[in-house]
């Protein structure tokens, strides 16, 4: 098992590398100049020069790359001109909330995914599969976007139950239930996508456990239903179902940028809506290539876990 995480560790080493060489140049490649942006009516010809030559953006694309890449590997993102400071430090800032909002949501869609797709699977052409099924095709087509808002608009305008945004309120610390009362909302939007995809993939892989001879054997053998299903159907309905989680965790956290602006929550997802705003290069850079590299991790631990259900992956 170490020598399997050992190279997935290395096979992430390129990846990483490919991720940064398209963040840099979708960043960079956004129509519009920079300087014009950030200096606004103060915008002379003279300052404008001024600005690219601080930038560094007069300098050719594959010059300003090999900076901005030499930083990187030091921990030096460069520094946010329009906030007038570290983006290392703004993206670390804004992480924490993101990894909240994403873990909660994540979190979500797996157990109440699972637990749809195995029900679903067990109680196969009954009613409760038939409205399962209709409950996961309506999450799997609806738009976290127009979700959010819908929530927003009847349960915080109407109902009043939930605040509209933010992560905290604004006067007082409530705590954790402060947070966790403001973070219902989006998680709950971000997670419904998520939940729907991991449920059906769930039940596909259930149903075909199901069908297994070792599934008839365990049965043959005295096994109660509960145990045959919750620990050796289970098991091995989780080896499919473990890299779609892995892929929803993309999701997620690429989600958060709309998710973030609905709800206004001060996370990663929000800050780069704000830096492409005020062509905040370097700040979309450093926040894109943050989420970029969490992704990655993520899939590496999805196949470290998928690896640690079936033995025969790392082979």
């Amino acid at each position: 098992m170490t020598a399997y995480a050992l190279r997935r560790l290395l096979l992430a080493v390129p990846v990483l590398f490919g991720v940064s060489v398209l963040v840099f140049l979708v960043v960079s490649l956004i129509p519009g100049d920079p300087a014009l942006a950030i200096l606004g009516t103060f915008a002379t010809p003279e300052n404008v020069a001024k600005l690219n030559a601080e930038l560094g953006l007069d300098r050719p694309l594959p010059v300003r790359f090999v900076m901005w890449l030499k930083g990187v590997l030091t921990g030096d993102l460069g520094r946010s001109y329009a906030l007038d400071r570290p983006v290392a430090e703004e993206v670390m800032d804004r992480l924490g909330p993101t990894l909240i909002l994403a873990s909660a949501a994540l979190g979500l869609s797996v157990f109440f995914g699972i637990a749809a797709g195995v029900v679903s699977a067990v109680r196969q052409n009954t009613r409760l599969d038939g409205a399962i099924r209709l409950l996961l095709l309506v999450g799997v087509s609806t738009p976290s976007f127009f979700l959010g808002i819908m929530l927003i608009q009847a349960l915080s305008a109407r109902l009043g139950l939930f605040p509209t945004g933010g992560m905290t309120s604004l006067f007082g610390s409530g705590g954790l239930a402060d947070l966790a009362h403001h973070l219902v909302l989006p998680a709950v939007t971000l997670a419904v996508v998520a939940t729907a995809i991991v449920g059906r993939i769930a039940r596909a892989s259930m149903l075909e456990v199901l069908r297994q001879d070792f599934i008839r054997t365990a049965r043959a053998k005295g096994l109660t239903e509960e145990r045959v299903i919750g620990v050796h159907a289970l098991k091995s309905a989780l080896v499919a179902v473990v890299p779609v989680i892995g892929l929803q965790a993309g999701y997620v956290l690429g989600g958060a940028v709309y998710v973030e602006t609905v709800f206004q929550w001060p996370g990663v997802g929000r800050m780069l809506v704000e830096a492409i705003g005020r062509r905040d290069i370097l700040l979309a850079q450093g926040g894109v290539l943050a989420i970029a590299a969490l992704y990655v991790l993520v899939n590496i631990a999805t196949d470290l876990v998928q690896a640690a259900l079936d033995p025969r992956i790392r082979r």
